[in-house]
């Protein structure tokens, strides 16, 4: 799919919300679904993934989580304080969100409803990775198998960001024009990116340029960002979780420590991982060949599955 058809996308129906979707390869074609991160465009699952899990005969969903890209906002929902969302937590009280993440897994099932999908093979990636652990808890007949990449169960007792990386995070624009944004996009993904495969200054800058033009907006990021600390512990989530899973981490995870993979990996039983040196919080060119194969491997895992066919009416 060229970039003009990635700046206009499909919209769906789901969940009640109009929710931005790529959908790419043949209809009948047993479906991966990707749900990105925090703050993250469907745009943000590199094409060249994409391609690789389409030329291992998938059909491969992307989509806008809600209040992020050309997804329905919530932006009547206002501002929320981290500040006191973050000393709430701190002090074991509940954390009032506009919406949780059990919400956006909900989206999500709704995408695979307006497509007509029974089943797909799941990945999540950070914040979407606790999104597809909700997914495939709550309904785990619509999820074959589940790839969890760089995320975490969200316990309290695991490691946090590092020093660096909260700085970076809490920082601002300097400024409130589109360079500004780019500017700040570019630091921020070099500050949580691969130490072991560093991404070209250019091709950073152009990816973060890419998702400004697309669709800049981030009190939504802040609205999603209070819904994973409203979530806090997913651990008593995990035995609920019966698909095939295999986890993805990064040995130099600035972001979610490994140690939360290795978490995931001791409460998901059977689960295979794939801890990798050298990664940190990104998807880097070099490993995206070894994801797709990583996918399509655990996809195996689960053996036939209901195709991509509209089921709705069988």
């Amino acid at each position: 799919m060229d970039r003009a058809n990635l700046l206009t996308p499909t919209h769906v129906q789901a969940n009640g919300l109009r929710i931005a979707v790529d959908d790419q390869g043949p209809r009948a074609a047993p479906v991966v679904l990707l749900i990105m991160g925090l703050g993250m465009q469907l745009i943000a699952w590199p094409q060249p993934l994409v391609q690789g899990l389409l030329e291992r005969g998938f059909r491969v969903v992307r989509f806008d989580n809600r209040d992020i890209g050309l997804s329905q906002g919530f932006d009547h929902a206002g501002l929320p304080s981290l500040a006191l969302a973050g000393l709430r937590y701190a002090l074991r009280l509940p954390v009032h969100s506009p919406y949780r993440l059990n919400d956006m897994a909900q989206d999500a099932l709704g995408v695979l409803d307006a497509l007509g999908i029974a089943q797909a093979h799941v990945c999540g990636a950070s914040m979407g990775g606790m999104i597809a652990q909700h997914l495939a808890a709550s309904a785990p007949q619509r999820v074959a198998s589940l790839t969890l990449v760089m995320t975490t169960s969200g316990a309290r007792a695991l490691p946090r960001p590092s020093r660096a990386v909260q700085r970076a995070l809490l920082s601002r624009p300097q400024g409130p024009g589109a360079e500004a944004a780019v500017d700040w996009i570019t630091h921020v993904l070099r500050t949580i990116g691969s130490p072991g495969y560093p991404a070209d200054a250019a091709a950073l800058r152009a990816r973060a340029l890419e998702s400004v033009q697309r669709a800049w907006h981030p009190a939504g990021s802040t609205r999603q960002l209070l819904a994973v600390v409203a979530d806090g512990d997913r651990t008593p989530l995990l035995p609920r979780i019966t698909a095939p899973t295999r986890i993805v981490h990064g040995m130099a995870d600035p972001l979610v420590p490994v140690a939360c993979g290795q978490h995931l990996a001791r409460h998901l039983t059977g689960a295979e991982t794939d801890f990798i040196p050298g990664m940190g919080h990104d998807l880097p060119d070099a490993l995206l060949e070894r994801l797709a194969q990583g996918i399509a491997h655990n996809a195996e895992r689960a053996g036939p599955l209901r195709p991509g066919r509209d089921f709705r009416n069988k």
